[in-house]
């Protein structure tokens, strides 16, 4: 998933905005639906827009085929500035009653009181919601947003460059079988060019930097029952193995700038400087669209597959994705629920599966996880990480602190007393 800066949002004040108004009106809720003269107003962000218009055309038209007189308005957003815009919105008098939220953004606003509680069996298929998405979505054993849809990172690659190390263009199963076609390749393409990386991996990408740690049965931190809090946990030695495997492919086959972050990777493979890249499973189409900065000329050239991790298992992935949530603010909650039960049921899901996009539950996932083009990640889903499930680790100071831990060992810092750095900051944020 894209990633998406945090804004801090004032507790106090939104919790005194929220206080103030917010609930359904019961002379409303009572009334026949025919009746309904409300409004209710929708932030989807702009992929729905692009990629899937007719289902939220469908949609409002289910919506108000039960509610001819409610008007719904659906408004878009931009992921760059969506949260500062959702942050002011709540804190006046002009907000959303419906709000699509990425996955890591979730936790802020349920800790600040702002999204109101949601009952899973109002939803088709809640009882298989992928746990990756619906753990994002639940505090203290309550329910706060609805799975929306899913996203994971997995191999991106040229299949022609490939082929230069292992004469196909299927990228192999293994790491150890991997990563000696890469030599083969590094070979073959630095001869001409010594900035070209066959594993592009940047040093400052965090969420890779995790999976390995993950690979290596290690994570960012766990919860610690007998103290009641979370601990870092990036010193333990399974953290500091998968760190150090990272650190270790940064320094050996990115021989681009080691410093940047992922940003800009799917450019690096469109100008042809890579030939493998770890990405969201949708990067492979930005590869080839010229729209935006990608290269049409490598069209039927890029492949995907499960990227190959230690110990011979595939690399366990960031699970991405989006959720829905109804505003604790909302007047028109019962009708906010409703037009998200509409948008994620079963049918709609159907919608975006039919355009590779990973749907919310297990179920309707079973069938992507054969289809060529969505195998590769569809299979990366059920046994994806995430980051902590906890009330700190919103903030993007976190991922500041991960970022600067590898930068750190990039510059010579040993990876134990990096790691020991990073959990002490942890330790001092998380549990803000």
């Amino acid at each position: 998933m894209k990633r998406k800066l945090i804004a801090a949002v004032g507790v106090a004040a939104m919790m005194t905005g929220i206080a103030a108004c917010g609930g359904d009106s019961d002379d409303n809720a009572s009334k026949d639906p025919k009746d309904r003269t409300e409004s209710l107003t929708v932030w989807l962000m702009v992929d729905a827009q692009s990629t899937w218009p007719e289902l939220v055309k469908d949609v409002n038209a289910q919506f108000n085929k039960k509610y001819p007189k409610v008007k719904v308005n659906v408004q878009y957003q931009q992921w760059a500035d969506k949260a500062k815009k959702l942050d002011t919105a709540l804190g006046g008098d002009k907000f959303p009653d419906v709000v699509e939220l990425g996955n890591t953004e979730t936790m802020q606003y349920i800790l600040n009181g702002a999204l109101a509680e949601i009952d899973p069996e109002k939803y088709d298929n809640s009882d298989t919601w992928i746990k990756g998405l619906k753990d994002t979505c639940t505090f203290e054993g309550k329910q706060f947003c609805v799975p929306y849809y899913a996203g994971a990172r997995v191999a991106i690659y040229n299949k022609d460059m490939l082929k230069k190390g292992t004469g196909s263009d299927v990228l192999p199963e293994t790491e150890a079988e991997m990563l000696t076609a890469l030599d083969k390749v590094s070979a073959e393409y630095n001869k001409k060019d010594k900035r070209f990386s066959s594993l592009y991996l940047p040093g400052r990408y965090w969420y890779a930097a995790m999976s390995y740690v993950a690979g290596y049965g290690g994570s960012i931190a766990e919860y610690d029952e007998g103290a009641k809090e979370w601990k870092g946990n990036l010193s333990s030695p399974e953290s500091q193995k998968g760190i150090e495997h990272f650190v270790n492919l940064v320094k050996k086959y990115n021989k681009a700038d080691q410093t940047k972050d992922e940003q800009d990777h799917a450019n690096v493979m469109a100008n042809e400087k890579a030939a493998v890249l770890y990405g969201n499973g949708w990067e492979a189409g930005s590869v080839v669209d010229g729209a935006n900065n990608g290269n049409p000329k490598l069209e039927g050239k890029i492949g995907t597959a499960g990227m190959p991790g230690p110990n011979g298992k595939a690399l366990p992935s960031f699970i991405g994705g989006s959720d829905l949530a109804v505003t604790a603010k909302s007047k028109v909650t019962d009708l906010g629920e409703e037009w998200v039960s509409l948008f994620t049921s079963e049918k709609s899901q159907e919608v975006l599966t039919s355009k590779n996009i990973l749907p919310n539950n297990e179920k309707q996932l079973e069938p992507l996880k054969t289809k060529p083009e969505t195998a590769a990640v569809a299979n990366a889903v059920p046994d994806a990480w995430f980051t902590p499930i906890a009330p700190g680790w919103t903030s993007i100071e976190k991922e500041e602190v991960l970022e600067n831990m590898l930068l750190e060992i990039l510059k010579g810092t040993s990876v134990a007393d990096a790691a020991k750095k990073a959990d002490a900051k942890i330790n001092e944020l998380i549990n803000k």
